[in-house]
């Protein structure tokens, strides 16, 4: 089946307005999830400081990713700490000491407000029979539904 072509300055709204949510909703979890790897604290701090860099690492290369899918559809993407965080649904991980399972807790549902944009982003790609983006959205929560599954499974 072949894809069809978007036109450059002309990209599907929905598809294009359901990345940029994508993007603001990972930029948001790469912030929180670099703010806990820098402040964990306690028993299960080596596991978590290194968790917790392996996951923020891996959506960082997300978000350039996902900012490249904008682009190459002939818009562009979301910037700006502001205007990311007004775009997110992702809710600001509060500064200082809390616990780890605080952390952690905090972290599953970034996770699953990024895996809900993804399904968004999926159905709207397909809604426009753009099989790459739609591609790239499956891809992505994938990654949070492995990462949510890590995530819960430490707090067992």
């Amino acid at each position: 089946m072949a894809t069809k072509t978007i036109s450059q300055g002309v990209a599907a709204d929905p598809v294009v307005t359901a990345l940029n949510k994508l993007l603001a909703d990972s930029y948001s979890l790469m912030a929180d999830t670099h703010l806990a790897h820098w402040n964990v604290e306690g028993a299960d701090f080596f596991q978590l400081h290194t968790a917790f860099q392996s996951q923020y690492e891996e959506l960082f290369e997300a978000v350039d990713e996902i900012a490249e899918r904008i682009r190459a559809l002939g818009s562009y993407a979301e910037g700006g700490l502001a205007r990311l965080s007004k775009l997110s649904d992702v809710a600001p991980l509060p500064g200082g000491r809390l616990p780890a399972k605080d952390f952690v807790a905090h972290l599953i549902e970034g996770h699953e407000k990024a895996s809900a944009s993804c399904k968004a982003l999926e159905g709207a790609a397909q809604d426009a029979d753009d099989l790459e983006t739609q591609d790239l959205a499956i891809k992505r929560r994938q990654t949070h539904q492995k990462t949510l599954w890590m995530l819960n499974s430490f707090l067992k």
